[in-house]
């Protein structure tokens, strides 16, 4: 860091992104991408438009967004796209909360909230999960704040079910709530049909996770009329040609092709359970998860140890050091033969461990 950093930032910690190491091949667990690739539809449709990045891409996004609309039964007008649904959380952030509206959010949950937070100068309050990890929607009961909660949440993978979600949003009729639906395709509900009943619900989604796009970086938010109009403000404040040609040709060709992303995800799902069958025989605890990953831990081994056996071996997982978890790893669910190689690692392991 420079001299020159304004007094404002100089004390910001930024968020810290899973490793992406170039020294060796690993089998890669620790950053939630799909082990699939994009759908063959969507690179033929991206490469008809490698030779027209000469011109500006479309701002409005038209045809990702009447694509969008069409599979998620909303109006185009409530959909607006972001270059990844950080961006479109950076986005509320800066519309929705202030020196008087803080943003509320729960103690464990995506690394990237207290970072937006600090880099908008917003006040906030992390809410502690209960001791199953689990949120209790009673505890925020605070108004005149924004709520995030992204569910399901990271890195835990646990979800609320919609009807719980709903009594948040009726209990805040004022505040608005940024649902987080990252993962949601792996098995968990999705909090888009509120938006018919509420005004004060936004759901934010990307392409990154159940459609193989993570190079890509897009995004989208979904809400009423007037909520995604004041996400529009900000961004067409700050770049209105945030998705470039190729990145919405892919998305456009991905949500063509819906069939392709469901299989893979049931196909996760299944790999799901079986790494999670496969760790509860070795004696770990795995929290139930509907994401594209598993938060597990043993008393066989620590949580940092576990870790830096797997990186040793070409296994890479995501660790945090945050006191309340660091007995636990986030493991990423790859394809079957990955999960495999992953728990027979495991074993020799806690096999080497054993021995004398």
């Amino acid at each position: 860091m420079s001299r020159f950093i304004t007094k404002t930032l100089s004390a910001l910690t930024p968020y810290t992104p899973g490793e992406q190491p170039q020294d060796m091949k690993y089998i890669k667990l620790n950053t939630n991408e799909s082990p699939f690739e994009p759908s063959e539809k969507a690179v033929e449709i991206a490469k008809e438009h490698e030779r027209r990045l000469n011109l500006y891409s479309d701002p409005q996004c038209i045809l990702v967004r009447e694509k969008l609309a069409e599979i998620y039964e909303v109006d185009k007008d409530e959909i607006v796209l972001g270059n990844g649904s950080d961006e479109l959380l950076f986005f509320s952030f800066k519309a929705f909360c202030d020196e008087s509206r803080p943003a509320v959010f729960p103690d464990i949950t995506y690394g990237f909230y207290p970072v937006f937070s600090e880099i908008n100068r917003v006040p906030y309050k992390e809410i502690p999960l209960r001791d199953d990890f689990s949120v209790n929607i009673d505890d925020y009961s605070e108004k005149g704040c924004t709520i995030f909660i992204a569910n399901p949440n990271a890195p835990t993978g646990k979800a609320l079910p919609v009807e719980t979600i709903e009594e948040l949003v009726k209990n805040h009729p004022d505040d608005v709530i940024i649902i987080d639906e990252a993962y949601v395709d792996f098995g968990g509900e999705s909090c888009v049909p509120l938006i018919h009943k509420y005004e004060n619900i936004i759901v934010i989604r990307t392409f990154s996770k159940s459609r193989s796009l993570a190079g890509a970086r897009i995004g989208f938010a979904i809400g009423a009329k007037g909520v995604i109009g004041d996400l529009n403000t900000i961004r067409y404040s700050f770049n209105p040609y945030n998705i470039n040609s190729m990145t919405m040709a892919m998305a456009y060709g991905v949500l063509c092709d819906e069939e392709y992303t469901y299989k893979n995800c049931r196909t996760i799902m299944e790999n799901r359970e079986f790494v999670s069958n496969g760790l509860k025989s070795l004696g770990f605890e795995v929290i139930d998860s509907k994401a594209n990953f598993i938060f597990a831990k043993t008393e066989k081994i620590s949580g940092g140890k576990l870790y830096d056996e797997l990186k040793k071996r070409g296994v890479l997982v995501r660790h945090f050091d945050k006191e309340r978890i660091s007995d636990y790893n986030r493991i990423t669910i790859g394809t079957k033969k990955e999960m495999e190689t992953f728990t027979e690692t495991v074993k020799k392991i806690l096999k080497a461990g054993e021995q004398p």
